[in-house]
Protein backbone atom coordinates (compact mmCIF):
# COMPACT_ATOMS: atom_id res chain seq x y z
CA UNK A 1 0.00 0.00 0.00
CA UNK A 2 1.51 3.55 -0.90
CA UNK A 3 -0.43 6.76 0.03
CA UNK A 4 0.67 10.05 -0.23
CA UNK A 5 0.97 12.33 3.45
CA UNK A 6 -2.14 14.14 2.54
CA UNK A 7 -3.86 10.80 2.33
CA UNK A 8 -3.69 8.62 5.81
CA UNK A 9 -4.94 5.43 5.23
CA UNK A 10 -8.04 4.59 7.15
CA UNK A 11 -6.78 1.33 7.96
CA UNK A 12 -3.60 2.73 9.25
CA UNK A 13 -5.46 4.70 11.93
CA UNK A 14 -7.13 0.94 12.80
CA UNK A 15 -3.93 -0.20 13.23
CA UNK A 16 -2.29 2.16 15.62
CA UNK A 17 -5.52 2.42 17.95
CA UNK A 18 -5.19 -1.05 18.39
CA UNK A 19 -1.95 -1.12 18.88
CA UNK A 20 -0.52 -1.91 22.32
CA UNK A 21 3.30 -1.81 21.59
CA UNK A 22 4.86 0.95 19.17
CA UNK A 23 8.75 1.40 17.75
CA UNK A 24 9.20 4.71 16.27
CA UNK A 25 12.86 4.02 14.36
CA UNK A 26 14.37 7.06 13.35
CA UNK A 27 16.80 8.05 10.90
CA UNK A 28 18.93 11.07 9.70
CA UNK A 29 16.31 12.14 7.78
CA UNK A 30 14.34 13.22 10.77
CA UNK A 31 17.44 15.47 12.19
CA UNK A 32 17.57 16.70 8.66
CA UNK A 33 14.34 18.16 8.93
CA UNK A 34 15.39 20.91 12.29
CA UNK A 35 19.03 21.55 9.66
CA UNK A 36 21.53 18.84 10.93
CA UNK A 37 23.70 18.07 8.14
CA UNK A 38 23.69 13.74 7.01
CA UNK A 39 27.16 12.07 6.54
CA UNK A 40 25.96 12.10 2.60
CA UNK A 41 26.06 16.31 2.94
CA UNK A 42 29.21 17.74 1.60
CA UNK A 43 30.75 19.84 4.77
CA UNK A 44 30.43 22.81 4.12
CA UNK A 45 32.42 26.77 5.24
CA UNK A 46 35.60 26.27 7.43
CA UNK A 47 35.42 21.89 6.79
CA UNK A 48 34.51 21.89 3.48
CA UNK A 49 38.03 20.32 2.71
CA UNK A 50 37.12 17.51 4.98
CA UNK A 51 35.13 14.23 4.64
CA UNK A 52 32.91 13.76 7.59
CA UNK A 53 32.90 9.88 6.68
CA UNK A 54 36.74 9.88 7.14
CA UNK A 55 36.52 11.95 10.45
CA UNK A 56 34.19 9.46 11.72
CA UNK A 57 36.71 6.46 12.35
CA UNK A 58 38.97 5.38 15.01
CA UNK A 59 42.01 5.54 12.71
CA UNK A 60 41.63 9.31 12.21
CA UNK A 61 41.04 10.08 16.05
CA UNK A 62 44.16 8.36 16.94
CA UNK A 63 46.18 10.20 13.97
CA UNK A 64 44.29 13.16 14.42
CA UNK A 65 42.39 13.42 17.82
CA UNK A 66 42.55 17.44 17.89
CA UNK A 67 40.73 17.73 14.72
CA UNK A 68 38.18 14.98 14.84
CA UNK A 69 37.31 16.38 18.66
CA UNK A 70 37.19 19.33 16.95
CA UNK A 71 34.73 18.54 14.66
CA UNK A 72 32.29 16.43 16.60
CA UNK A 73 32.35 19.71 19.48
CA UNK A 74 31.07 21.56 15.66
CA UNK A 75 28.44 18.74 15.24
CA UNK A 76 27.38 18.88 19.11
CA UNK A 77 27.37 23.14 18.60
CA UNK A 78 25.03 22.63 15.74
CA UNK A 79 23.09 19.87 17.40
CA UNK A 80 22.14 22.00 19.97
CA UNK A 81 21.32 24.94 18.15
CA UNK A 82 18.69 22.75 16.23
CA UNK A 83 15.05 22.63 17.63
CA UNK A 84 12.59 19.00 17.50
CA UNK A 85 10.73 19.92 14.34
CA UNK A 86 6.98 18.68 14.14
CA UNK A 87 8.03 15.17 13.63
CA UNK A 88 9.87 14.80 16.99
CA UNK A 89 6.85 16.96 18.27
CA UNK A 90 4.41 14.42 16.56
CA UNK A 91 6.53 11.31 17.44
CA UNK A 92 6.16 12.42 21.62
CA UNK A 93 2.75 13.03 21.29
CA UNK A 94 2.32 9.87 19.82
CA UNK A 95 3.52 8.55 22.68
CA UNK A 96 0.92 9.60 25.13
CA UNK A 97 -2.04 7.83 22.42
CA UNK A 98 -0.77 4.14 23.32
CA UNK A 99 0.18 2.07 25.70
CA UNK A 100 3.71 1.65 24.83
CA UNK A 101 5.69 3.54 22.71
CA UNK A 102 9.81 2.92 22.39
CA UNK A 103 12.20 5.65 20.47
CA UNK A 104 15.23 3.73 18.63
CA UNK A 105 17.19 6.13 16.91
CA UNK A 106 20.50 6.37 14.79
CA UNK A 107 20.48 9.87 15.24
CA UNK A 108 23.35 11.14 17.90
CA UNK A 109 21.41 14.41 18.79
CA UNK A 110 18.73 14.76 21.37
CA UNK A 111 16.05 16.20 19.75
CA UNK A 112 13.66 13.27 20.61
CA UNK A 113 14.09 13.94 24.80
CA UNK A 114 13.80 17.71 23.91
CA UNK A 115 10.71 16.95 21.92
CA UNK A 116 9.70 15.34 24.91
CA UNK A 117 9.95 11.54 24.32
CA UNK A 118 9.74 9.45 27.33
CA UNK A 119 11.79 6.38 25.98
CA UNK A 120 14.32 6.82 23.89
CA UNK A 121 17.23 4.38 22.58
CA UNK A 122 20.49 5.89 21.03
CA UNK A 123 21.58 2.69 18.60
CA UNK A 124 24.79 5.04 17.07
CA UNK A 125 25.83 6.38 20.59
CA UNK A 126 24.86 10.54 21.39
CA UNK A 127 26.74 13.71 20.69
CA UNK A 128 26.60 14.09 24.28
CA UNK A 129 27.56 11.12 26.35
CA UNK A 130 31.53 11.41 25.97
CA UNK A 131 34.05 9.20 27.13
CA UNK A 132 37.53 7.77 27.66
CA UNK A 133 39.17 6.39 24.70
CA UNK A 134 41.14 4.19 26.78
CA UNK A 135 39.50 3.22 29.91
CA UNK A 136 35.93 4.02 28.19
CA UNK A 137 34.64 5.41 31.84
CA UNK A 138 32.19 7.92 30.91
CA UNK A 139 32.89 11.97 31.53
CA UNK A 140 31.32 15.12 31.68
CA UNK A 141 30.58 17.95 29.09
CA UNK A 142 30.71 21.74 29.90
CA UNK A 143 27.23 23.28 29.77
CA UNK A 144 26.14 25.70 26.75
CA UNK A 145 26.59 24.88 23.48
CA UNK A 146 30.69 24.90 22.47
CA UNK A 147 32.63 27.56 21.23
CA UNK A 148 34.12 27.30 17.74
CA UNK A 149 37.44 25.28 17.83
CA UNK A 150 40.13 27.60 17.58
CA UNK A 151 41.37 28.15 13.89
CA UNK A 152 37.97 26.45 12.92
CA UNK A 153 39.15 23.45 13.20
CA UNK A 154 41.72 22.09 15.94
CA UNK A 155 40.69 21.66 19.39
CA UNK A 156 42.51 19.26 21.76
CA UNK A 157 40.17 16.47 23.54
CA UNK A 158 40.02 16.86 27.12
CA UNK A 159 42.32 14.18 29.42
CA UNK A 160 40.12 11.71 31.02
CA UNK A 161 39.08 12.56 34.95
CA UNK A 162 39.93 8.52 35.70
CA UNK A 163 43.45 7.91 33.73
CA UNK A 164 43.98 10.76 31.47
CA UNK A 165 44.00 9.35 28.18
CA UNK A 166 42.06 11.23 25.63
CA UNK A 167 38.35 11.78 25.68
CA UNK A 168 36.70 10.55 22.76
CA UNK A 169 33.01 11.62 21.07
CA UNK A 170 30.35 9.11 22.67
CA UNK A 171 29.43 7.82 19.20
CA UNK A 172 29.62 4.75 16.94
CA UNK A 173 31.94 4.68 14.49
CA UNK A 174 32.73 3.86 10.94
CA UNK A 175 34.18 0.20 12.02
CA UNK A 176 32.85 0.04 15.09
CA UNK A 177 30.52 -2.48 16.56
CA UNK A 178 26.37 -1.07 18.18
CA UNK A 179 26.46 -1.14 22.04
CA UNK A 180 25.87 -4.50 22.79
CA UNK A 181 23.02 -3.68 25.43
CA UNK A 182 21.39 -1.00 23.10
CA UNK A 183 21.48 -3.79 20.06
CA UNK A 184 19.98 -6.26 22.28
CA UNK A 185 17.07 -4.11 23.43
CA UNK A 186 16.40 -2.72 19.94
CA UNK A 187 16.13 -6.34 18.93
CA UNK A 188 14.19 -7.36 21.87
CA UNK A 189 11.38 -4.44 20.98
CA UNK A 190 11.37 -4.83 17.98
CA UNK A 191 10.36 -8.28 17.86
CA UNK A 192 7.56 -7.50 20.38
CA UNK A 193 5.96 -4.93 18.83
CA UNK A 194 2.40 -4.67 16.87
CA UNK A 195 3.51 -2.04 15.06
CA UNK A 196 7.31 -0.27 13.54
CA UNK A 197 7.54 2.99 12.14
CA UNK A 198 10.73 3.41 10.00
CA UNK A 199 10.68 7.23 9.66
CA UNK A 200 14.14 9.13 7.48
CA UNK A 201 16.11 6.34 7.11
CA UNK A 202 17.30 4.75 3.64
CA UNK A 203 16.98 1.08 4.82
CA UNK A 204 20.42 0.36 4.20
CA UNK A 205 22.90 0.95 7.10
CA UNK A 206 22.85 -2.51 8.55
CA UNK A 207 22.78 -3.88 11.23
CA UNK A 208 20.14 -1.01 12.41
CA UNK A 209 18.35 -1.50 8.98
CA UNK A 210 17.83 -5.46 10.29
CA UNK A 211 15.11 -3.61 12.67
CA UNK A 212 11.97 -3.56 10.34
CA UNK A 213 13.08 -7.18 9.16
CA UNK A 214 12.45 -8.13 12.70
CA UNK A 215 9.16 -6.84 13.05
CA UNK A 216 8.01 -7.84 10.24
CA UNK A 217 9.27 -11.66 10.81
CA UNK A 218 7.54 -11.73 14.08
CA UNK A 219 4.09 -10.07 12.69
CA UNK A 220 4.29 -6.40 12.93
CA UNK A 221 2.77 -3.95 11.23
CA UNK A 222 5.40 -1.68 9.21
CA UNK A 223 4.87 1.72 7.86
CA UNK A 224 7.40 3.27 6.30
CA UNK A 225 7.80 7.41 6.60
CA UNK A 226 10.12 8.76 3.89
CA UNK A 227 10.09 11.23 1.00
CA UNK A 228 12.22 8.95 -1.43
CA UNK A 229 11.38 4.96 -2.06
CA UNK A 230 14.01 2.55 -0.32
CA UNK A 231 14.56 -1.02 -0.20
CA UNK A 232 11.91 -1.36 2.21
CA UNK A 233 8.76 -0.16 0.16
CA UNK A 234 8.53 -3.44 -0.89
CA UNK A 235 8.00 -4.91 2.29
CA UNK A 236 6.43 -2.11 4.63
CA UNK A 237 2.74 -2.71 4.75
CA UNK A 238 2.67 0.93 4.35
CA UNK A 239 4.66 3.53 2.64
CA UNK A 240 3.77 7.34 3.30
CA UNK A 241 5.72 9.09 0.76
CA UNK A 242 6.73 12.28 2.62
CA UNK A 243 8.87 14.57 4.54
CA UNK A 244 8.49 13.41 8.42
CA UNK A 245 7.50 16.61 9.32
CA UNK A 246 4.51 16.77 7.31
CA UNK A 247 3.64 12.77 7.80
CA UNK A 248 3.79 12.73 11.09
CA UNK A 249 1.54 15.40 12.04
CA UNK A 250 -1.34 14.50 9.75
CA UNK A 251 -1.48 10.71 10.69
CA UNK A 252 -1.48 12.05 14.49
CA UNK A 253 -4.49 14.38 13.48
CA UNK A 254 -6.27 11.65 11.83
CA UNK A 255 -5.60 9.09 14.59
CA UNK A 256 -6.38 11.04 17.37
CA UNK A 257 -7.48 14.63 16.61
CA UNK A 258 -4.19 16.11 17.35
CA UNK A 259 -0.93 17.16 15.51
CA UNK A 260 1.70 17.54 18.18
CA UNK A 261 2.89 21.12 16.65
Amino acid sequence: MTSTYQDIPPTLVETLHGAQRVVVFTGAGVSAESGIATFRDALTGLWSRFDAQALATPEAFRAHPDVVWGWYEWRRAQALRAEPNAAHRAIAALARHVPELIVVTQNVDDLHERAGSPQVAHLHGSLHAPRCSSCGTPQALSGGVPEEPHEGRRLAPPACTHCGAPVRPGVVWFGESLPADAWSDALRVAEQCDLLFSIGTSALVYPAAELPQRALAAGATVVQVNPTVTPLDRQAHCNLHGAAADVMPRLLAAAFGATGR
